[in-house]
């Protein structure tokens, strides 16, 4: 039976354990998701996986780019392209010929098929990280917007092109350096794998609709056609649906209520909204686990549901005279920042005129977000040594941690990539940024450069060992706007592109590794996903430019606050404040002993202590409950504040509430088959839904606009207007 399932390009997960003497996995998690069992004659490079894969590539990295823009926004979800490709292989498996083609002697003679038979799990996985690498919006595009529209510094297309390849690539030759720790490891879990490969496995193994039930993947197009159509409520139609801030309606001048519940710029204590894209803008509720899910919702309650209302009400550092949630930074008359008068001609730092103008204030929001970092920093070191710190050091003295399991020894039949591949993707990438930053003249120093890759290369793996046990990764931001605001104080573009550098490549550096690991556990040849990571990123870059270059050329008034399509920026805008905050006044300005912002620097040495009795109590009572604490992702989990507001935090835990926690206690044979899928459903027809409006609607000739009440009763409250609860003074705030 397993031959026959082999030959049908389907892995079947439903064999007798007890009948069949294998091996297995040591942890229960990867036993119920990933098969023990390989077919190492399974074709996986082929043309027609390359086709597919391309394009998809292609249509989810721009798409994903456009999104970027706009908020709220939603995202083409991984899984969505692992459901959408899988009927369109099967297709390609039907129509194609099977008719094998060799080339000639003189070009080696090889042979190949568009059709080497039936669509299987090697090709889907493949086509599936040949798009994942480029999902998301590389983070150095931020860096160019914001030095395009807010330092007015004009950028052309190759130097953003080469700027993005360098700063996604460079992670990559990092990522294949730490295989042996993240990879090949059973204890390296990596949960979002998990999720994968039990669609892959159920995909490839369910084709018939048994009696009485219906197939995951009818199930699939039946909720996406749903969402397709009901998000034209409320992103169209009636869009206070979206923005549903009903307390605000009744009393739109109370300052309070509308910071409290409102949904635009307010904390979300009113919980609902009917829009997926609200709903699932730091992530589907139906994908992270429930225990990531407390510990997230957790700590936006505590920091942002209790601290910061104190803080804010009681005008701790003057935060009473801002908007509670906003990502501008304000000066002392109530004034969104005004850059530009503290810049000298040259783009730098200009002393007197800082002065005479004004510090720089931030909203509540943004202080808390400082605040936390702050913490994290130190946190996640300590967590890490801690709980990994013995693990670490025997992989740094080539000590092997863990026997081989069942996985591992099925990829010994195939051969491994040299870690000289990696190396010289590493080094020749560093190097390309070297020429990207000396022939643009773009001040940074290639000590600069080093320092920036120095920073991934020392969190890489402790990111990774969190990322893996986890679900959820670690960034540098703070630390790598830090040390350029300290050596390179007054060079605001010189601290993006650092940061860019630096918190890339420690991104990219995670990503890559888990999907070597989603490789590793469906047995794809090791050489193979190199190639389709590397050509995927490749590609993705050139594509990712050109949407951007498009839209700013061709859509009005795009990252402007009232943009009609609400392609506002909202990333670009976080990224602008960070730049002037520490790439302009600079770390000791901001934050240096005797300013306003000093004591969040106490939480650096919280962050330190934090771990240590949630360690020291687990290890005196390891069945305790505390053993499941994680403080990394409490801290981590609120970082999208802002520009995320309080409704993303409370219907995000509402909805998972619902999904992650009861229906997965009460019926969970119906939560295995199907929750998965329904997230998939609505991330994909909520997306399509979306594009389809903006290029029929809302796009064409100005657009076509509803002006109704349930168009714009939410605009006529406080937290659309984002209303301070305190009047600056005539003379603006006292400086003291």
């Amino acid at each position: 039976m397993l031959e026959q399932d082999s030959r049908d390009g389907s892995i079947k997960m439903e064999f007798d354990f007890d009948a069949v003497n294998e091996e297995d996995s040591p942890f229960p998690e990867v036993r119920a998701s990933v098969s023990n069992i390989d077919d190492p004659e399974m074709p996986a490079m082929t043309l027609r996986m390359w086709l597919i894969g391309l394009v998809f590539c292609m249509t989810a990295s721009a798409m994903n780019l456009f999104f970027n823009f706009r908020q709220p926004a939603p995202s083409v979800s991984p899984l969505v392209l692992l459901l959408v490709c899988y009927p369109i292989g099967k297709f390609f498996a039907f129509v194609l010929p099977i008719t094998t083609y060799r080339l000639p002697r003189y070009l080696g003679g090889y042979e190949f098929s568009l059709n080497p038979g039936p669509w299987n799990i090697k090709e889907h996985v493949l086509v599936y990280i040949m798009a994942n690498v480029a999902i998301s919006a590389p983070y150095a595009i931020n860096a160019i917007v914001v030095t395009q529209l807010n330092y007015g510094i004009p950028v052309d297309y190759w130097f953003s092109v080469l700027l993005v390849v360098a700063t996604q690539l460079t992670g990559f030759g990092l990522a294949g350096m730490c295989r042996r720790f993240l990879v090949s490891p059973a204890s390296m879990v990596w949960p979002q794998n998990l999720v994968t490969c039990t669609l892959l496995n159920t995909l490839h193994a369910e084709d018939d609709e048994e009696p009485g039930s219906i197939t995951r993947y009818r199930y699939f197009l039946l909720v996406l056609g749903g969402a397709f159509f009901f998000f034209f409520i409320p992103g169209y139609l009636f869009s206070a649906l979206s923005v549903f801030s009903w307390m605000c309606w009744i009393l739109p001048d109370n300052i309070p209520v509308n910071q409290l519940f409102g949904v635009d710029s307010g904390l979300g204590m009113t919980i609902v909204t009917f829009d997926w894209t609200q709903i699932s803008w730091i992530g589907s509720p139906l994908m992270y686990p429930w225990w990531a899910e407390v510990h997230i919702f957790f700590g936006f309650v505590l920091f942002f549901w209790i601290i910061t209302p104190i803080l804010y009400y009681t005008n701790t550092w003057d935060l009473a005279y801002f908007p509670l949630n906003d990502s501008n930074p304000y000066d002392r008359y109530g004034l969104v920042y005004n850059v530009s008068a503290v810049l000298s001609a040259s783009n730098r730092f200009n002393l007197t005129a800082y002065e005479n103008y004004s510090p720089l204030y931030l909203p509540a929001t943004y202080a808390m977000t400082y605040m936390l970092a702050f913490a994290l920093s130190t946190c996640v070191l300590v967590h890490t040594i801690l709980y990994h710190g013995r693990s670490l050091l025997n992989g740094v003295k080539k000590i092997r941690v863990e026997q081989d399991d069942i996985h591992a020894k099925l990829m010994r039949n195939y051969p491994e990539v040299p870690d000289w591949w990696y190396l010289v993707c590493f080094f020749g990438f560093f190097l390309l940024m070297v020429v990207v930053v000396e022939v643009w003249h773009t001040t940074v120093p290639v000590w600069a450069l080093l320092l920036s890759v120095a920073l991934p290369t020392l969190y890489v793996l402790p990111s990774g060992f969190i990322f893996a046990m986890t679900g959820q990764g670690i960034t540098l931001n703070l630390l790598a706007q830090i040390i350029p605001g300290t050596l390179m104080a007054g060079d605001p573009v010189a601290n993006m592109i650092f940061k860019a550098y630096s918190v890339q490549t420690l991104t990219e550096s995670t990503s890559f590794v888990q999907d070597l690991k989603l490789g590793h556990y469906i047995k794809v040849p090791p050489r193979a996903t190199f190639l389709v990571q590397f050509v995927g990123t490749l590609l993705a870059s050139f594509i990712q430019i050109g949407v951007k270059q498009w839209m700013f050329n061709n859509i009005p008034d795009i990252c402007t606050p009232n943009q009609p399509s609400f392609l506002t920026c909202p990333h670009n805008e976080v990224y602008y404040t960070a730049s002037a905050v520490w790439g302009i006044i600079g770390p000791t300005r901001q934050f240096g002993k005797g300013t306003l912002y000093y004591p969040e620097l106490y939480a650096i040495i919280v962050g330190a202590f934090l771990p240590v009795p949630f360690w020291l109590w687990q290890r005196q009572y390891p069945n305790s409950w505390v053993r499941f604490v994680s403080t990394p992702v409490v801290l981590n989990g609120v970082s999208y504040i802002p520009p995320a507001a309080g409704i993303n935090y409370s219907a995000w835990f509402a909805v998972g509430f619902v999904f992650q926690y009861l229906i997965r206690k009460r019926n969970f044979a119906w939560w295995s088959k199907f929750n998965y899928v329904t997230s998939a459903a609505l991330d994909s027809g909520t997306v399509l839904s979306l594009v389809v409006i903006f290029f029929t609607l809302q796009f064409p000739k100005g657009g076509l606009n509803l002006n109704w009440w349930g168009n714009t009763v939410y605009k006529e409250t406080a937290d659309w207007t984002r209303l301070a609860l305190k009047a600056i003074p005539p003379n603006g705030i006292p400086l003291e």
